[in-house]
Protein backbone atom coordinates (compact mmCIF):
# COMPACT_ATOMS: atom_id res chain seq x y z
CA UNK A 1 0.00 0.00 0.00
CA UNK A 2 1.34 3.10 -0.93
CA UNK A 3 0.44 5.10 2.32
CA UNK A 4 2.37 2.14 4.56
CA UNK A 5 5.47 3.72 3.61
CA UNK A 6 4.59 7.44 3.88
CA UNK A 7 4.31 9.56 7.18
CA UNK A 8 2.50 12.67 7.69
CA UNK A 9 4.26 15.20 6.53
CA UNK A 10 6.60 13.76 4.00
CA UNK A 11 6.51 15.59 0.28
CA UNK A 12 4.37 13.62 -2.59
CA UNK A 13 4.66 15.31 -6.10
CA UNK A 14 1.72 14.72 -8.74
CA UNK A 15 2.93 15.04 -12.03
CA UNK A 16 0.00 16.06 -14.41
CA UNK A 17 -1.72 17.98 -11.20
CA UNK A 18 -3.83 20.42 -12.94
CA UNK A 19 -6.13 17.55 -14.49
CA UNK A 20 -9.60 17.41 -13.07
CA UNK A 21 -9.10 13.98 -11.28
CA UNK A 22 -5.84 14.57 -10.11
CA UNK A 23 -6.80 17.67 -8.72
CA UNK A 24 -9.22 16.27 -6.38
CA UNK A 25 -6.59 13.87 -5.03
CA UNK A 26 -4.14 16.82 -4.17
CA UNK A 27 -6.80 18.36 -2.50
CA UNK A 28 -7.55 15.41 -0.55
CA UNK A 29 -3.39 14.71 0.50
CA UNK A 30 -3.06 18.47 1.55
CA UNK A 31 -6.34 17.23 4.01
CA UNK A 32 -4.51 14.47 5.28
CA UNK A 33 -1.54 16.51 6.02
CA UNK A 34 0.81 15.54 3.28
CA UNK A 35 3.39 18.38 1.89
CA UNK A 36 1.66 18.58 -2.25
CA UNK A 37 3.11 20.03 -5.10
CA UNK A 38 2.87 19.55 -8.87
CA UNK A 39 3.74 20.02 -12.16
CA UNK A 40 1.64 20.22 -15.55
CA UNK A 41 2.21 21.80 -18.86
CA UNK A 42 0.21 25.37 -18.44
CA UNK A 43 -0.91 26.86 -15.97
CA UNK A 44 -5.19 26.73 -15.81
CA UNK A 45 -8.12 27.76 -13.29
CA UNK A 46 -7.39 24.39 -11.81
CA UNK A 47 -3.73 25.06 -10.67
CA UNK A 48 -4.23 28.94 -9.76
CA UNK A 49 -7.10 27.29 -7.14
CA UNK A 50 -4.51 24.33 -5.71
CA UNK A 51 -1.40 27.26 -5.64
CA UNK A 52 -4.48 29.20 -3.12
CA UNK A 53 -4.62 25.34 -0.90
CA UNK A 54 -0.77 25.90 -1.03
CA UNK A 55 0.09 23.69 -2.94
CA UNK A 56 3.33 24.46 -5.05
CA UNK A 57 3.22 24.30 -8.58
CA UNK A 58 5.86 24.02 -11.60
CA UNK A 59 5.17 24.35 -15.17
CA UNK A 60 5.93 22.47 -17.45
CA UNK A 61 7.61 19.44 -17.01
CA UNK A 62 11.13 19.06 -15.56
CA UNK A 63 13.57 16.89 -13.53
CA UNK A 64 14.05 19.78 -11.11
CA UNK A 65 10.61 19.68 -9.83
CA UNK A 66 10.94 16.51 -7.93
CA UNK A 67 13.65 17.59 -5.61
CA UNK A 68 12.77 16.98 -2.47
CA UNK A 69 10.30 14.81 -3.39
CA UNK A 70 9.35 11.63 -0.88
CA UNK A 71 7.27 10.18 -3.32
CA UNK A 72 5.58 10.67 -6.69
CA UNK A 73 1.67 10.64 -8.55
CA UNK A 74 1.66 10.37 -12.19
CA UNK A 75 -1.05 10.64 -14.68
CA UNK A 76 -1.84 8.26 -17.56
CA UNK A 77 -1.25 10.94 -19.93
CA UNK A 78 2.23 10.87 -18.75
CA UNK A 79 4.85 9.13 -20.94
CA UNK A 80 7.80 7.19 -19.84
CA UNK A 81 10.00 9.89 -21.43
CA UNK A 82 8.89 12.38 -19.25
CA UNK A 83 11.46 14.16 -17.59
CA UNK A 84 10.29 13.97 -14.09
CA UNK A 85 9.37 10.35 -13.91
CA UNK A 86 12.42 9.64 -15.20
CA UNK A 87 14.46 11.27 -12.82
CA UNK A 88 11.77 9.69 -9.89
CA UNK A 89 12.81 6.67 -10.92
CA UNK A 90 16.49 6.99 -11.42
CA UNK A 91 16.15 8.29 -7.76
CA UNK A 92 14.45 5.07 -6.64
CA UNK A 93 11.33 6.87 -5.15
CA UNK A 94 7.95 5.25 -4.47
CA UNK A 95 5.56 5.73 -7.44
CA UNK A 96 1.86 5.43 -8.14
CA UNK A 97 -0.34 5.87 -10.89
CA UNK A 98 -3.38 8.08 -10.48
CA UNK A 99 -6.41 5.34 -10.64
CA UNK A 100 -4.24 3.50 -7.98
CA UNK A 101 -3.87 6.21 -5.79
CA UNK A 102 -7.84 6.78 -5.88
CA UNK A 103 -8.51 3.20 -5.20
CA UNK A 104 -6.89 3.35 -2.52
CA UNK A 105 -8.19 5.90 -1.14
CA UNK A 106 -11.66 4.45 -1.57
CA UNK A 107 -10.78 1.89 0.77
CA UNK A 108 -10.07 3.92 3.30
CA UNK A 109 -13.66 5.77 3.22
CA UNK A 110 -16.00 3.17 4.13
CA UNK A 111 -18.92 4.18 2.09
CA UNK A 112 -17.29 5.04 -0.78
CA UNK A 113 -19.82 5.71 -3.59
CA UNK A 114 -18.44 4.74 -7.14
CA UNK A 115 -20.34 5.92 -10.30
CA UNK A 116 -19.96 4.57 -13.71
CA UNK A 117 -21.72 3.58 -17.17
CA UNK A 118 -20.27 4.81 -20.74
CA UNK A 119 -22.12 8.33 -20.27
CA UNK A 120 -23.54 10.06 -17.69
CA UNK A 121 -20.99 9.77 -14.75
CA UNK A 122 -20.04 13.37 -14.12
CA UNK A 123 -23.89 14.88 -13.93
CA UNK A 124 -24.54 11.96 -11.85
CA UNK A 125 -21.98 12.46 -9.10
CA UNK A 126 -22.72 16.09 -9.14
CA UNK A 127 -26.35 15.19 -8.47
CA UNK A 128 -25.61 12.85 -5.74
CA UNK A 129 -22.83 15.39 -4.70
CA UNK A 130 -24.85 18.28 -4.25
CA UNK A 131 -27.78 16.43 -2.37
CA UNK A 132 -25.70 14.42 0.16
CA UNK A 133 -24.05 18.07 0.90
CA UNK A 134 -26.79 20.11 1.30
CA UNK A 135 -28.49 17.36 3.82
CA UNK A 136 -25.36 17.64 5.70
CA UNK A 137 -23.79 13.98 4.87
CA UNK A 138 -20.39 16.53 4.58
CA UNK A 139 -19.08 14.25 1.93
CA UNK A 140 -15.98 14.28 -0.14
CA UNK A 141 -16.26 14.66 -3.22
CA UNK A 142 -14.65 14.14 -6.44
CA UNK A 143 -16.19 14.90 -9.97
CA UNK A 144 -15.12 15.18 -13.47
CA UNK A 145 -16.17 18.57 -13.97
CA UNK A 146 -16.65 21.41 -12.23
CA UNK A 147 -19.74 22.33 -10.46
CA UNK A 148 -20.32 25.69 -9.08
CA UNK A 149 -21.81 24.73 -5.70
CA UNK A 150 -19.24 22.65 -4.45
CA UNK A 151 -16.66 25.51 -5.48
CA UNK A 152 -15.54 23.61 -8.54
CA UNK A 153 -14.05 19.65 -9.08
CA UNK A 154 -13.86 18.44 -5.45
CA UNK A 155 -15.01 18.66 -2.20
CA UNK A 156 -13.32 17.48 1.12
CA UNK A 157 -15.38 16.49 3.83
CA UNK A 158 -14.98 14.98 7.02
CA UNK A 159 -17.51 12.27 6.99
CA UNK A 160 -17.00 8.62 5.93
CA UNK A 161 -18.39 9.56 2.80
CA UNK A 162 -16.07 9.26 -0.68
CA UNK A 163 -18.73 10.74 -3.66
CA UNK A 164 -16.54 9.59 -7.11
CA UNK A 165 -16.60 8.94 -10.71
CA UNK A 166 -15.79 5.08 -11.73
CA UNK A 167 -14.19 5.41 -15.39
CA UNK A 168 -13.77 2.00 -16.70
CA UNK A 169 -11.38 2.86 -19.22
CA UNK A 170 -8.41 0.81 -18.90
CA UNK A 171 -10.16 -0.98 -16.20
CA UNK A 172 -9.18 1.51 -13.58
CA UNK A 173 -12.36 1.25 -11.41
CA UNK A 174 -11.51 -2.49 -10.75
CA UNK A 175 -8.93 -0.54 -8.64
CA UNK A 176 -12.26 0.74 -6.92
CA UNK A 177 -13.28 -0.63 -3.56
CA UNK A 178 -16.88 0.65 -3.36
CA UNK A 179 -19.53 0.48 -0.78
CA UNK A 180 -22.31 1.01 -2.93
CA UNK A 181 -21.76 1.52 -7.41
CA UNK A 182 -23.69 2.68 -9.60
CA UNK A 183 -23.82 1.27 -13.17
CA UNK A 184 -25.95 4.27 -15.77
CA UNK A 185 -25.22 2.17 -18.86
CA UNK A 186 -22.66 -0.17 -20.83
CA UNK A 187 -22.11 0.76 -24.48
CA UNK A 188 -18.96 0.34 -27.29
CA UNK A 189 -16.26 2.67 -26.25
CA UNK A 190 -12.37 2.76 -25.38
CA UNK A 191 -11.77 0.25 -28.31
CA UNK A 192 -8.54 1.06 -28.18
CA UNK A 193 -8.58 -1.03 -25.29
CA UNK A 194 -11.70 -3.02 -24.87
CA UNK A 195 -11.74 -6.04 -27.71
CA UNK A 196 -15.67 -5.67 -27.96
CA UNK A 197 -18.78 -5.22 -26.36
CA UNK A 198 -18.28 -8.24 -23.99
CA UNK A 199 -14.81 -7.34 -22.88
CA UNK A 200 -16.57 -4.21 -22.10
CA UNK A 201 -19.48 -6.17 -19.96
CA UNK A 202 -17.40 -8.55 -18.61
CA UNK A 203 -15.27 -5.66 -17.33
CA UNK A 204 -18.45 -4.19 -15.40
CA UNK A 205 -19.05 -7.32 -13.94
CA UNK A 206 -15.61 -7.91 -12.18
CA UNK A 207 -16.47 -3.60 -11.22
CA UNK A 208 -19.90 -5.14 -9.56
CA UNK A 209 -18.39 -7.90 -8.02
CA UNK A 210 -16.41 -5.42 -5.92
CA UNK A 211 -18.98 -4.31 -4.16
CA UNK A 212 -19.04 -6.06 -0.45
CA UNK A 213 -21.86 -8.02 0.12
CA UNK A 214 -23.36 -5.90 2.77
CA UNK A 215 -23.01 -3.18 -0.10
CA UNK A 216 -25.54 -1.94 -2.76
CA UNK A 217 -25.64 -1.92 -6.59
CA UNK A 218 -27.81 0.50 -8.38
CA UNK A 219 -28.39 0.09 -11.80
CA UNK A 220 -30.57 1.25 -15.10
CA UNK A 221 -32.93 -1.65 -15.89
CA UNK A 222 -33.87 -0.09 -19.33
CA UNK A 223 -30.43 -1.02 -20.83
CA UNK A 224 -29.95 -4.60 -21.15
CA UNK A 225 -26.42 -5.17 -20.46
CA UNK A 226 -26.44 -3.54 -17.51
CA UNK A 227 -29.75 -5.64 -16.24
CA UNK A 228 -28.04 -8.56 -17.53
CA UNK A 229 -24.88 -7.78 -15.75
CA UNK A 230 -26.34 -6.58 -12.26
CA UNK A 231 -28.48 -9.93 -12.31
CA UNK A 232 -25.09 -12.34 -13.11
CA UNK A 233 -24.47 -10.50 -9.52
CA UNK A 234 -24.86 -11.79 -6.22
CA UNK A 235 -25.41 -8.62 -4.55
CA UNK A 236 -28.42 -6.44 -3.41
CA UNK A 237 -29.46 -4.33 -6.08
CA UNK A 238 -31.94 -1.04 -6.49
CA UNK A 239 -32.69 -0.59 -10.01
CA UNK A 240 -34.61 2.34 -11.79
CA UNK A 241 -36.43 2.71 -15.13
CA UNK A 242 -38.70 4.34 -17.72
CA UNK A 243 -40.28 1.67 -18.77
CA UNK A 244 -40.34 -1.41 -16.24
CA UNK A 245 -43.25 -1.28 -13.68
CA UNK A 246 -41.51 -3.53 -11.67
CA UNK A 247 -37.92 -1.75 -10.63
CA UNK A 248 -37.63 0.13 -7.59
CA UNK A 249 -37.64 3.20 -8.85
CA UNK A 250 -40.11 4.72 -11.62
CA UNK A 251 -40.49 7.69 -13.51
CA UNK A 252 -43.68 8.48 -15.18
CA UNK A 253 -45.94 10.87 -16.91
CA UNK A 254 -42.68 12.66 -18.07
CA UNK A 255 -43.67 16.35 -19.26
CA UNK A 256 -40.91 18.37 -21.44
CA UNK A 257 -41.24 21.91 -21.60
CA UNK A 258 -40.42 24.32 -24.05
CA UNK A 259 -36.42 24.31 -22.78
CA UNK A 260 -36.54 20.71 -23.39
CA UNK A 261 -36.42 20.12 -19.27
CA UNK A 262 -38.66 17.13 -17.92
CA UNK A 263 -40.79 17.08 -15.49
CA UNK A 264 -41.97 13.68 -14.10
CA UNK A 265 -43.63 11.47 -11.37
CA UNK A 266 -41.06 9.35 -9.10
CA UNK A 267 -42.53 6.04 -7.76
CA UNK A 268 -41.11 3.63 -5.03
CA UNK A 269 -42.27 0.40 -5.97
CA UNK A 270 -45.68 1.73 -7.24
CA UNK A 271 -45.98 4.08 -4.45
CA UNK A 272 -46.21 7.83 -5.84
CA UNK A 273 -43.13 10.00 -3.81
CA UNK A 274 -43.05 13.15 -5.38
CA UNK A 275 -43.04 15.17 -8.62
CA UNK A 276 -39.81 16.48 -9.79
CA UNK A 277 -38.96 19.11 -12.48
CA UNK A 278 -35.48 19.41 -13.78
CA UNK A 279 -33.80 22.31 -15.24
CA UNK A 280 -31.53 20.29 -17.16
CA UNK A 281 -32.49 19.10 -20.29
CA UNK A 282 -33.24 16.05 -22.24
CA UNK A 283 -34.33 12.50 -21.12
CA UNK A 284 -31.10 11.47 -20.19
CA UNK A 285 -31.13 13.44 -17.41
CA UNK A 286 -33.93 11.85 -15.70
CA UNK A 287 -31.84 8.23 -15.64
CA UNK A 288 -29.35 10.20 -13.64
CA UNK A 289 -31.42 11.76 -11.55
CA UNK A 290 -33.33 8.70 -10.72
CA UNK A 291 -29.89 7.11 -9.96
CA UNK A 292 -29.63 9.80 -7.26
CA UNK A 293 -32.84 9.34 -5.88
CA UNK A 294 -31.71 5.92 -5.52
CA UNK A 295 -28.46 6.15 -3.63
CA UNK A 296 -29.48 8.90 -1.87
CA UNK A 297 -33.03 7.36 -0.53
CA UNK A 298 -30.83 4.08 0.77
CA UNK A 299 -28.52 6.63 2.74
CA UNK A 300 -31.31 8.27 4.24
CA UNK A 301 -31.84 11.64 2.68
CA UNK A 302 -35.43 12.36 2.72
CA UNK A 303 -36.91 12.56 -0.61
CA UNK A 304 -38.45 16.43 0.11
CA UNK A 305 -34.35 16.76 0.44
CA UNK A 306 -33.68 14.78 -2.91
CA UNK A 307 -36.60 16.72 -5.24
CA UNK A 308 -35.34 20.43 -3.39
CA UNK A 309 -31.32 19.51 -4.29
CA UNK A 310 -32.33 18.00 -7.99
CA UNK A 311 -34.54 21.10 -8.47
CA UNK A 312 -32.08 23.47 -8.13
CA UNK A 313 -29.08 21.72 -9.86
CA UNK A 314 -28.09 23.44 -13.22
CA UNK A 315 -25.56 21.22 -14.15
CA UNK A 316 -21.78 20.57 -14.16
CA UNK A 317 -19.72 22.98 -16.49
CA UNK A 318 -19.49 21.43 -19.78
CA UNK A 319 -22.72 19.95 -19.57
CA UNK A 320 -25.17 21.82 -21.66
CA UNK A 321 -23.15 25.19 -20.27
CA UNK A 322 -24.94 28.28 -21.73
CA UNK A 323 -22.15 30.24 -22.87
CA UNK A 324 -23.86 33.48 -23.97
CA UNK A 325 -25.10 35.01 -26.85
CA UNK A 326 -24.15 36.51 -30.56
CA UNK A 327 -26.52 38.74 -32.62
CA UNK A 328 -29.46 37.02 -30.80
CA UNK A 329 -27.26 33.53 -31.92
CA UNK A 330 -27.00 31.36 -28.10
CA UNK A 331 -24.27 29.28 -27.30
CA UNK A 332 -24.27 26.11 -25.19
CA UNK A 333 -21.14 23.67 -24.70
CA UNK A 334 -21.38 19.82 -24.00
CA UNK A 335 -18.85 17.48 -23.51
CA UNK A 336 -20.77 14.64 -25.24
CA UNK A 337 -18.26 12.94 -27.25
CA UNK A 338 -19.80 9.33 -27.75
CA UNK A 339 -22.54 8.85 -30.58
CA UNK A 340 -25.42 7.82 -27.72
CA UNK A 341 -24.72 11.40 -25.78
CA UNK A 342 -24.51 13.28 -28.88
CA UNK A 343 -27.63 12.04 -30.09
CA UNK A 344 -29.40 12.28 -26.77
CA UNK A 345 -27.84 16.03 -26.26
CA UNK A 346 -28.96 17.10 -29.84
CA UNK A 347 -32.23 15.93 -29.10
CA UNK A 348 -32.42 17.48 -25.72
CA UNK A 349 -31.93 20.82 -27.63
CA UNK A 350 -34.41 20.39 -30.58
CA UNK A 351 -36.64 20.59 -27.82
CA UNK A 352 -35.59 24.39 -27.32
CA UNK A 353 -36.94 26.98 -28.92
CA UNK A 354 -34.71 28.29 -31.36
CA UNK A 355 -34.71 29.08 -35.26
CA UNK A 356 -31.75 26.40 -36.64
CA UNK A 357 -29.90 23.69 -34.78
CA UNK A 358 -26.54 24.33 -35.43
CA UNK A 359 -23.57 21.59 -33.82
CA UNK A 360 -19.61 22.05 -34.03
CA UNK A 361 -18.65 18.96 -33.05
CA UNK A 362 -14.96 17.94 -33.10
CA UNK A 363 -14.81 13.81 -32.18
CA UNK A 364 -12.14 12.60 -29.25
CA UNK A 365 -9.70 9.94 -30.67
CA UNK A 366 -9.35 8.38 -33.40
CA UNK A 367 -9.91 4.91 -32.07
CA UNK A 368 -13.02 5.97 -31.27
CA UNK A 369 -14.02 7.77 -34.77
CA UNK A 370 -13.00 4.74 -36.55
CA UNK A 371 -14.92 2.14 -34.33
CA UNK A 372 -18.11 3.94 -33.96
CA UNK A 373 -18.77 5.78 -37.31
CA UNK A 374 -21.84 3.94 -37.89
CA UNK A 375 -23.53 4.91 -34.85
CA UNK A 376 -22.24 8.67 -35.68
CA UNK A 377 -23.37 8.86 -39.05
CA UNK A 378 -27.14 8.80 -37.03
CA UNK A 379 -26.42 10.83 -34.27
CA UNK A 380 -26.98 14.46 -35.60
CA UNK A 381 -30.21 13.63 -36.88
CA UNK A 382 -31.85 16.18 -34.77
CA UNK A 383 -28.98 19.37 -36.01
CA UNK A 384 -30.19 21.31 -39.11
CA UNK A 385 -26.56 22.03 -39.95
CA UNK A 386 -23.37 19.99 -38.40
CA UNK A 387 -19.88 21.27 -38.74
CA UNK A 388 -16.85 18.64 -38.34
CA UNK A 389 -14.02 19.84 -37.21
CA UNK A 390 -10.40 17.50 -36.94
CA UNK A 391 -10.44 14.70 -34.52
CA UNK A 392 -8.88 15.71 -31.18
CA UNK A 393 -6.16 13.21 -30.54
CA UNK A 394 -5.80 13.39 -26.68
CA UNK A 395 -3.75 10.18 -25.90
CA UNK A 396 -3.59 8.78 -29.10
CA UNK A 397 -1.54 8.88 -32.41
CA UNK A 398 -2.83 9.63 -35.73
CA UNK A 399 -2.35 6.54 -38.12
CA UNK A 400 -3.97 7.59 -40.82
CA UNK A 401 -6.91 5.48 -40.92
CA UNK A 402 -9.87 8.02 -39.84
CA UNK A 403 -10.49 11.86 -40.81
CA UNK A 404 -13.32 13.94 -39.74
CA UNK A 405 -13.75 14.03 -43.30
CA UNK A 406 -14.87 10.23 -43.31
CA UNK A 407 -17.86 11.22 -40.52
CA UNK A 408 -18.80 14.22 -42.24
CA UNK A 409 -19.00 11.56 -45.10
CA UNK A 410 -20.69 9.28 -43.16
CA UNK A 411 -22.94 11.95 -41.44
CA UNK A 412 -24.25 12.84 -45.14
CA UNK A 413 -24.64 9.73 -46.64
CA UNK A 414 -27.78 9.65 -43.73
CA UNK A 415 -28.96 13.28 -43.06
CA UNK A 416 -26.96 15.80 -45.39
CA UNK A 417 -26.24 18.22 -43.17
CA UNK A 418 -22.53 18.28 -42.40
CA UNK A 419 -19.73 20.66 -43.71
CA UNK A 420 -16.04 20.07 -42.16
CA UNK A 421 -14.14 22.79 -40.98
CA UNK A 422 -10.26 23.04 -41.27
CA UNK A 423 -9.79 24.87 -37.93
CA UNK A 424 -11.97 26.83 -35.71
CA UNK A 425 -11.23 30.41 -37.09
CA UNK A 426 -13.34 28.54 -39.64
CA UNK A 427 -15.95 26.93 -37.63
CA UNK A 428 -16.22 30.08 -36.18
CA UNK A 429 -16.62 32.42 -39.29
CA UNK A 430 -19.17 29.92 -40.53
CA UNK A 431 -21.25 30.68 -37.51
CA UNK A 432 -20.66 34.54 -37.53
CA UNK A 433 -21.21 34.22 -41.86
CA UNK A 434 -24.61 31.71 -42.26
CA UNK A 435 -26.35 31.68 -38.37
CA UNK A 436 -29.20 33.88 -37.80
CA UNK A 437 -31.05 35.64 -35.19
CA UNK A 438 -33.18 32.73 -32.94
CA UNK A 439 -30.36 30.19 -33.74
CA UNK A 440 -28.93 27.93 -31.49
CA UNK A 441 -25.41 26.67 -31.67
CA UNK A 442 -23.76 23.82 -29.62
CA UNK A 443 -20.02 23.50 -29.28
CA UNK A 444 -19.91 19.66 -28.64
CA UNK A 445 -16.72 17.16 -27.55
CA UNK A 446 -14.58 16.28 -25.08
CA UNK A 447 -11.11 18.31 -26.52
CA UNK A 448 -10.83 21.90 -26.91
CA UNK A 449 -14.02 22.82 -29.02
CA UNK A 450 -15.23 24.79 -26.49
CA UNK A 451 -12.59 27.54 -27.89
CA UNK A 452 -15.04 28.12 -30.81
CA UNK A 453 -18.18 29.34 -29.03
CA UNK A 454 -15.93 31.77 -27.34
CA UNK A 455 -13.99 32.96 -30.23
CA UNK A 456 -17.87 33.44 -31.65
CA UNK A 457 -18.52 35.87 -28.27
CA UNK A 458 -15.28 37.63 -28.61
CA UNK A 459 -16.03 38.49 -32.08
CA UNK A 460 -19.37 40.47 -30.18
CA UNK A 461 -16.64 42.28 -27.89
CA UNK A 462 -14.39 43.80 -30.44
CA UNK A 463 -17.35 45.01 -32.53
CA UNK A 464 -18.65 46.70 -29.39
Amino acid sequence: MFFDNLKKGQHIHMIGIGGISMSGLAGILVKWDYKVSGSDLKPSSITEKLKKSGIEIFTPHDALNIEGADAIVYTAAIKDDNPELVRAKQLGLPIIDRATLLGEITSIYPKTIAISGTHGKTTTTSMISVTMAEDNFDPTILVGGEVDSIGGNYRIGTSEFLITEACEYVESFLKFHPHAAVILNIESDHLDYFKDINHIKSSFEKFAGRVPQDGILVGNFDDSIVRNVLNNVNRKVISFSLDYKETDWLAENIITNTRGCAKFDALNRGEYKGTIQLCIPGVHNIYNALACIAICSYYGVDFKQIKSALEKFTGAKRRFEYKGTYNGITIVDDYAHHPSEVKATLEAAARQSHQSLWCIFQPHTYTRTKALLSEFSTAFESADKVIIIDIYAAREANTGQIHSKDLVKAVNEKTSNAVYAANFNEAAEMILNEASLGDLVLTMGAGDVYQIGEMILESKKAAV
